[in-house]
């Protein structure tokens, strides 16, 4: 007696003649990234993101920045989709260790999965579930301290793109915005607690909101379940005032600006984003040898601000040999090829020798 054969799976439907929902991109989605290389190249080519994947950015000016070698022993802070992850890999073999560390306990399996499946072993890449404000307990593994570090300090395009992690506005999703969903509080729990006052110094300190007083006067207290119950929320909050003081013609762009800043607030609030930061960048000199190089890729003006403070107070201390003098940008040909890396200010430091 066979074994009956295995029913046929039918591929997912969808209206019209190309995907719009996330998970109808099921081409973009395949997991081995081979049997629709070719459709996913197309949605490169187009300046997109495929659906499920991230685009990590200044890559080539990060590798001259951390130049790292064969034998050393680094650490990329914010794994991610792990694409800075295989580049500092590849180059510090034979003999090299990469520590990849990340806060997201549903992208980080699939990221070591992928990273695995290009042989990258534990000798090579020691993968591990941590917020990079815990910096200094991996020195308990490698007592010498790293060579390099890096930091992207962006939200990754997968979380972006998928509607159940509630990160856009552009499909309804739970209003959650953490990176780590079984820690801290949701957005949707926070904008029920917040004071008025506290909400207002917020949308200004986080994402330099015009509107701060109107929106934490709408929002404060609101039960709110779904990204478009926020975005519907804010558009319709700054419709009232933009009717008394903006053309016709300009209120649609100036409310999907609203929305974004306060989506952008949101979040760095759930996830204490500065208050991180902050901890990581203190921490950061203990953990490196003696000439060891920092890169830090930063996407709003409050990171940049920190990371350069951070940086420029310990080359006055001694403890930083060379900073970088003006963050650099991502090339023309990159923002043309990636729009999302328009914003990306990358900053660099030398431990002292």
């Amino acid at each position: 007696m066979t074994d009956a054969a295995p029913q046929h799976k039918r591929r997912i439907r969808y209206a019209g003649t190309h995907p719009r929902k996330f998970e109808e991109k099921y081409k973009e989605l395949d997991p081995s990234g081979q049997q629709h290389a070719h459709e996913v190249a197309k949605v490169m080519q187009r300046g997109q993101t495929p659906a499920g994947m991230h685009r990590s950015i200044c890559v080539d000016e990060i590798l001259s920045i951390l130049n790292p070698r064969p034998g050393e022993t680094g650490l990329d802070a914010t794994l991610g989709y792990g694409g800075h992850a295989q580049a500092l890999v590849e180059r510090i073999q034979p003999g090299g260790r990469l520590y990849g560390i990340d806060v997201d306990p549903i992208e980080l399996p699939r990221t070591t999965l992928r990273l695995r499946a290009l042989g990258f072993d534990e000798n090579m890449l020691v993968i591990l579930q941590k917020n990079f404000c815990h910096l200094n307990t991996l020195l308990t593994q490698t007592a010498e301290g790293f060579d390099f570090v890096l930091a992207d300090l962006g939200v990754s395009s997968m979380q972006i793109d998928n509607p159940e992690r509630g990160f856009s506005f552009r499909a309804s999703g739970p209003l959650d915005l953490r990176l780590d969903p079984g820690n801290g509080q949701s957005a949707s729990c926070f904008l029920q607690s917040v004071t008025r006052q506290r909400l207002r110094e917020l949308l200004t300190d986080n994402s330099d909101e015009p509107f701060a007083i109107p929106l934490a006067a709408a929002l404060q207290g609101q039960y709110l379940e779904t990204t478009t119950q926020l975005a519907d929320l804010v558009r319709s909050t700054i419709e009232e005032v933009l009717e008394r003081n903006i053309p016709l013609e300009k209120r649609a762009s100036e409310k999907k600006k609203a929305v974004q800043r306060t989506f952008q607030a949101l979040r760095i609030e759930v996830n204490n984003e500065f208050g991180v930061l902050d901890l990581f960048l203190a921490q950061l000199p203990a953990c490196l040898k003696a000439g060891a190089r920092v890169a830090i890729l930063s996407f709003h003006s409050g990171e940049d601000r920190r990371v350069k403070k951070a940086f420029q107070s310990g080359a006055r201390d001694g403890t930083y040999s060379s900073v970088a003098a003006d963050p650099i940008r991502a090339s023309f040909e990159e923002r043309h090829a990636n729009p999302r890396s328009a914003s990306a200010k990358l900053r660099w430091a030398i431990r002292t020798g």
